[in-house]
């Protein structure tokens, strides 16, 4: 009887979560809706000069016309293949920057500071001296990417590397084990939901610096889109762009949202 009781309640919290979930996503697709039926009709209407603002119709025809010539597929991988090169290079280089501060007490005490000081640097003061110490190209637009993300990506992982249990640690020290040893059964396995909550943050981020790098040394990339369409008022072309970035986010964030629910339930 217990068992039949704790199946029904089972399935009945399933399935209250499924219709949780079901009714998070109606309301963001009706409130999608409704906003590009506004946006659309406000055009119409001529309360919104679509000259400025576009609308959905000739957003979706810009589309079309960049698939068309195939503009959308060599700019979009571009911007993709530079966000994910950053991120990729933010993660290995926080990763062993945190570890040697972990590792060496001695060391952060010397480069903590220094670390805040360069977070809080505003990122796009640094991109045109990457331009002139690079040049203009793909290495300076992933550089750009990293510096916007790493500085506090590695503040965020020491932070979780220092919160690790210390009675586990005292237990690997007591057992003959070296700082090594508990840094690997310990510190990394016990700070992987950090690494993961720095990892959602540091995909918008690295996109972010990728966008900013484009601004200013590329003639490809979603960034030289919105910057050529502004300058020649092609604003169409801007906000197809702009809109195309925000569902690139999007979507590397819920890989990496997919990567957190595969850890969760391997638990």
């Amino acid at each position: 009887m217990k068992t039949t009781d704790s199946l029904s309640f089972q399935e009945k919290y399933e399935r209250d979560h499924r219709r949780h979930h079901r009714m998070v996503l109606l309301a963001r697709t009706f409130i999608l809706i409704i906003f590009l039926l506004l946006w659309e009709g406000s055009t119409r209407m001529g309360y919104v000069d679509s000259f400025f603002f576009s609308s959905p119709s000739q957003v979706l025809m810009c589309f079309l016309g960049m698939v068309k010539d195939y503009s959308f597929f060599t700019n979009t991988g571009i911007t993709l293949l530079e966000t994910i090169a950053s991120f990729l290079l933010v993660l290995l280089i926080s990763m062993l920057s945190a570890t040697l501060l972990w590792h060496s007490q001695k060391c952060s005490e010397i480069l903590e500071p220094y670390l805040v000081v360069l977070n809080s640097l505003p990122k796009s003061a640094l991109a045109p001296l990457f331009i002139v110490w690079l040049g203009t190209g793909i290495n300076t637009i992933i550089v750009a990417g990293i510096s916007v993300a790493v500085f506090g990506s590695v503040i965020n992982l020491y932070t979780g590397f220092r919160q690790a249990d210390e009675e586990k640690i005292k237990l690997i020290y007591t057992l003959g084990g070296n700082k090594r040893d508990a840094f690997f059964k310990v510190v990394l396995p016990g700070s992987v939901p950090t690494i993961l909550s720095n990892m959602k943050v540091n995909i918008g981020l690295a996109l972010v610096g990728v966008i900013i790098g484009e601004f200013l040394a590329a003639r490809r990339g979603l960034g030289y889109l919105i910057i050529y369409g502004s300058q020649v008022f092609r604003l169409n072309m801007v906000i197809t762009s702009v809109i195309i970035l925000c569902v690139i986010a999007m979507g590397l964030y819920e890989g990496i949202q997919m990567l957190e629910r595969c850890y969760q339930n391997r638990l």
